[in-house]
């Protein structure tokens, strides 16, 4: 059997545990993404996705529970393990693209490659070829406000596979956008991760998108079915 990419074991999480206002969010959440698998992650508003991705992403940590990224247990690692990993592995897009208003483009991209040690000829250099995947070399010196939505997101997903990461984790990552541009943007990072080889884990609400990806897992009580 391959090694997981990301393997989550009994994930719980509550919010103010103890209080009487306890909110529990993962009850003992399990999931297995496997290197090259590209998976949908289908649920409910409210029902802790954004939760379970944070913990994944080693942004959060659960109450219980362990988080394996390419078969290492972080889950009690320290604070610097933990960032270093999630510098170097770990790729994070979300519904807003956030990029930093300043700077271009291609140096919006060129900044977390700089972060982790590389060069800064060999991180514009990769920067510029992550444009060019998608189609975006033209607009390679545009700040985000010179660009289009669409635009501005494809150069988010740049920024998260800068650093040639085993996984991404994406929380919604074309519900701010119109319906034919989210398909037109989902098909530029479907292409990206499928020719990287990466893993990826997306949550969407939109069941079309999902089944274009290689399996839907459904997050409901707390549980991944």
């Amino acid at each position: 059997m391959s090694e997981a990419a990301l393997r989550l074991s009994g994930i719980e999480k509550t919010y103010n545990r103890g209080k009487p206002s306890e909110v529990p969010v993962l009850r003992g959440a399990e999931l297995a993404l496997m290197a090259g698998e590209v998976v949908a992650l289908v649920a409910p508003s409210g029902a802790g996705k954004s939760t379970l991705l944070h913990i994944a992403g080693l942004l959060d940590t659960a109450d219980g529970g362990t988080v394996e990224i390419g078969g290492e247990d972080l889950t009690h690692r320290s604070d610097k393990r933990r960032t270093e990993v999630r510098r170097a592995e770990v790729g994070f897009v979300y519904q807003f693209h956030h990029l930093l208003p300043e700077f271009t483009a291609l140096e919006n991209i060129t900044l977390p490659q700089l972060a982790n040690g590389a060069s800064a000829g060999a991180a514009a250099a990769r920067a510029e070829d992550l444009l060019g995947r998608v189609g975006l070399a033209p607009r390679a010196r545009h700040r985000p406000a010179e660009l289009s939505g669409g635009e501005q997101q494809r150069v988010a997903f740049c920024r998260a596979l800068a650093n040639a990461p085993r996984l991404l984790l994406a929380d919604e990552p074309t519900g701010n956008l119109d319906p034919a541009t989210s398909d037109i943007v989902f098909e530029v990072l479907l292409g990206l991760v499928r020719e990287t080889g990466l893993s990826a884990l997306i949550a969407t609400h939109n069941p079309a998108l999902a089944a274009r990806m290689d399996r839907t897992v459904t997050l409901q009580d707390g549980q991944l079915t």
